[in-house]
């Protein structure tokens, strides 16, 4: 049992000084997949995931390495290939088979988990809308990101062609790893504080070991950063990019909406004055800003002088939990007679589909019916601000975005021959 002993590994370290430091960016290669094992944990859930480490993976990990440290050992010359050296040239070939088998089954994990991810950082509105498709009745998290699934594809052949071997990728492969595990700790310190109200002392005494250890190993694979290891950073860089000016353009965009816009109580007294003619059936305004007049429905007014004999402003908010039950997703508010405001708030997890929504409205006096409903869409035109505004670098990047976003209609699965586009112009 002394392989699993970590006190040798200590006393090499020590011994050793700073090659031993250097080797422990190689011996993390070692735990590297571990981050697969929960990379897919939206999907399956913790008890499964819990039970395939303990009975399988673990055991399984521990006879290979402990395997091939022992063949290493008697053959100095089976450093190069110990893994498949293991095994005679019958098996080497179903050895093969089932090492390709494992690495597409770890590229699952982190191809579903990027769905995900990329799932509540678009309900966070750090990410333009993306076209996500479910492919389970029965499973929320269970999506497909045509998007996203094409990136990785490009990603990947690129990285393969560009680096031609596991031995070229390793470099990226462990400060990638690294730097997801300390972010993984840092993440799992502020829940433990922030969510489940544990004393900071005694959520740092949790957290730093962990951290100590994430740490080290990040600085270790450092020394591999001109071989390799910059890929992830600069990805890194190139997504807190995207995320950040994504998020500043689209709060330029409704601040200059609120500058400009009117407040949803003034337009109701201006309306009881004005008397516009009503028309049959049901009109929906879809506005970020439930204070505020939609500007579809200040479009609709200018240009067709009419008001629906029923009119529902609704605004879509993401909580910060995973879902939200039904009975706590909607608030109704009468705005005046025929003229509703309703807040939705759904998980970031969940995905807003604007219909199902509105039935749910219905013990609260609103009538929905699909058919003889419309709904009023804004869609603006992005054009940079003379000063004030974003540098047109920047600029450039947030349209790029902005183009790439997908429909509302698509977004809030809302049937598109019930949608009325009405388009704008705004400076940012």
């Amino acid at each position: 049992f002394k392989a699993l002993n970590p006190y040798y590994a200590i006393q090499f370290l020590l011994q050793n000084g700073k090659i031993g430091f250097i080797v422990l960016g190689s011996v993390f290669l070692a735990v590297t997949g571990g981050e697969a094992l929960y990379a897919d944990m939206g999907h399956f859930g913790r008890r499964p995931i819990r039970i395939a480490w303990t009975w399988i993976v673990l055991p399984a990990l521990v006879l290979n390495y402990i395997g091939q440290g022992a063949m290493v050992l008697a053959k100095p010359d089976a450093k190069i290939e110990p893994f498949y050296l293991m095994v005679g040239d019958t098996l080497r070939f179903p050895l093969v088979i089932l090492a390709t088998c494992a690495t597409v089954i770890a590229s699952q994990a982190v191809i579903t988990g990027a769905y995900s991810l990329t799932q509540q950082a678009i309900q966070l509105g750090l990410l333009p809308r993306l076209r996500i498709q479910h492919t389970s009745e029965t499973r929320v998290g269970q999506i497909y990101m045509p998007q996203i699934n094409m990136m990785l594809m490009v990603l990947v052949i690129l990285l393969v062609l560009g680096f031609r071997s596991s031995s070229e990728i390793a470099s990226a492969y462990g400060i990638a790893v690294s730097g997801t595990m300390i972010v993984d700790t840092t993440l799992f310190f502020i829940v433990a504080w922030r969510v489940w109200n544990l004393d900071l002392r005694w959520a740092l005494a949790l957290c730093i070991p962990f951290l100590l250890v994430d740490m080290a190993f990040f600085s270790a694979n450092l020394f591999k950063f001109i071989e390799g290891g910059y890929l992830p950073l600069v990805f890194a860089a190139i997504l807190i990019l995207t995320m950040w000016t994504w998020a500043r353009g689209t709060r330029l965009v409704a601040d200059k909406y609120r500058r400009e816009a009117i407040s949803l109580t003034d337009l109701v007294r201006m309306l009881e004055k004005s008397k516009p003619h009503r028309v049959e059936g049901t009109a929906v305004y879809l506005t970020s800003d439930p204070e505020m007049a939609p500007s579809a429905l200040l479009h609709n007014l200018k240009h067709n002088r009419v008001l629906h004999k029923q009119n529902i402003i609704l605004t879509v908010r993401t909580a910060d939990v995973p879902r939200v039950p039904k009975r706590e997703q909607l608030t109704v508010e009468t705005v005046c007679g025929d003229m509703k405001r309703i807040i939705a708030f759904l998980g970031y997890m969940e995905t807003p589909n604007v219909p199902r929504l509105l039935t749910l409205a219905r013990p609260h006096g609103i009538e929905f019916e699909i058919m003889q409903t419309s709904f009023f869409l804004a869609r603006f035109q992005v054009k940079p601000a003379t000063k004030h505004g974003m540098p047109p670098w920047q600029h450039s990047i947030f349209v790029a975005l902005a183009r790439l976003s997908n429909d509302a209609t698509d977004f809030f699965d809302i049937p598109s021959g019930r949608v009325v586009w009405l388009g704008g112009q705004v400076t940012v």
